[in-house]
């Protein structure tokens, strides 16, 4: 039975079924069921015997555990909002129905806060008769992203033409960049930069729509193993304790922090997350100094807010930058696997939970406060920290990877 369930769970796993369930004991029972209704034949039973096998397979799919709620796609645009990006140039750019929209202006282009190197990106948006648009990626802010270095991509509707919906996507890892076009190769332009920002062109009069901007970033790097503490070191004489469970790194009790061997300065970093009480308070600390306790930026973990209203974070909020900027929303819960991707660039960080952009910190603070021992912008590279903060902790961290960016 063990045989079919570790290949239903890859089968799975490979065509993409999303599971919730962390129960591996419900997880393995479904799945037993699942194997018997497979190898069950013959006689009038074998109708029931098919839509046994569709229940369970849902029923299995659901179950099958990696451990998080969400995958590592973030949302760019939050069908909401502009937070997370920066006009430029004439475009009237707004949201409505839940599509980011430009209708008038003399061109220009909208811009994420946020850099990113490696990454899938997929973006779906249409362009009315006679309109032309396109996405920018891996751009610069130094004029238009046609001029210095980034890549961009433009779609077109001909004059008269239907506005249909069109889906871009775009493969970046290392010096390979490629796109499609509704499932087709795409033109790809400019280029020579490592990094970059991700931008919505808008090239003149006519209405461009976007439904959807979402991206996974590519080739991070486990920073923790899931079997033993290699790569961290804890800070002796604490009260924290730290321990490897199930492949997660859990810490109890408090005060304390475990933070890595190695150094960072501008990254991509994922994680997931459970907090196995109520309103634990916790948090990871990035551009921290070795060695030191509790110092560098530290994005919240914290799943409180003020009454039955997740915009109104207690502390900061979980996806907060702590002292610095609250989550505009804490969209985790406590008891429940989250995904935190947190992204740092320059005197920059952003911070998703779920995929959902919390906060989107600019550190203005001049660098000088920190001669004189007060708090101010901190330039890096520091330690990856995972702090425990008082007796009720009980926090598990997994699956914690990492993308270095390169110059640009």
């Amino acid at each position: 039975m063990m045989k079919h369930v570790a290949q239903t769970a890859e089968s799975a796993q490979i065509y993409g079924i999303k599971p919730f369930c962390a129960d591996k004991t419900v997880c393995a029972t479904w799945l037993g069921f699942f194997s018997q209704a497979l190898t069950k034949k013959g006689g009038n039973g074998d109708m029931r015997n098919g839509l046994r096998m569709i229940t369970i397979l849902l029923a299995a799919a659901a179950c099958l555990s990696t451990g998080a709620v969400a995958d590592e796609w973030i949302n760019l645009f939050d069908k909401e909002t502009l937070f997370g990006w920066t006009p430029f140039g004439q475009g009237n750019w707004s949201v409505s129905d839940g599509n980011l929209a430009c209708d008038t202006g003399a061109g220009g282009w909208l811009a994420t806060t946020s850099q990113f190197a490696d990454f899938e990106l997929v973006v779906k948006m249409r362009v009315e008769a006679d309109g032309s648009a396109g996405v920018a990626f891996r751009a610069g802010l130094e004029g238009h992203p046609s001029e210095n270095g980034s890549n961009w991509i433009t779609i077109a509707e001909p004059k008269g033409g239907a506005s249909d919906w069109h889906e871009i996507k775009v493969t970046a890892s290392g010096a390979n960049v490629s796109a499609t076009v509704d499932g087709k190769e795409g033109n790809v332009m400019g280029g020579g930069r490592a990094r970059g920002y991700i931008g919505i062109l808008y090239y003149r009069d006519g209405k461009i729509e976007v439904e959807s901007i979402k991206l996974r970033p590519l080739n991070l790097k486990p920073i923790f193993n899931g079997k033993n503490l290699d790569g961290w070191n804890i800070i002796p004489g604490r009260k924290s304790e730290f321990n490897v469970v199930d492949g997660a790194l859990n810490i109890k009790n408090g005060n304390g922090q475990i933070e890595t061997a190695g150094t960072y300065k501008d990254f991509c970093l994922q994680l997931d997350i459970f907090s196995n009480g109520d309103h634990l308070n916790s948090g990871v600390f990035y551009r921290s100094p070795a060695g030191v306790f509790w110092k560098g930026y530290e994005s919240q973990v914290r799943n409180e807010w003020e009454g039955n209203d997740r915009a109104k974070p207690k502390d900061f909020g979980t996806g907060g930058n702590y002292g610095n900027q609250p989550a505009r929303k804490v969209v985790s819960s406590d008891r429940e696997w989250f995904t935190k991707t947190i992204v740092v660039d320059g005197n920059h960080a952003a911070v998703w939970v779920n995929g959902y952009l919390t906060s989107d910190f600019l550190d203005v603070r001049p660098r000088s406060l920190q001669s004189q021992g007060k708090e101010g912008y901190v330039a890096g590279p520091g330690t990856i920290t995972l702090q425990g903060h008082d007796p009720t902790t009980d926090l598990s961290f997994k699956n914690i990877v990492i993308q270095e960016y390169p110059a640009k």
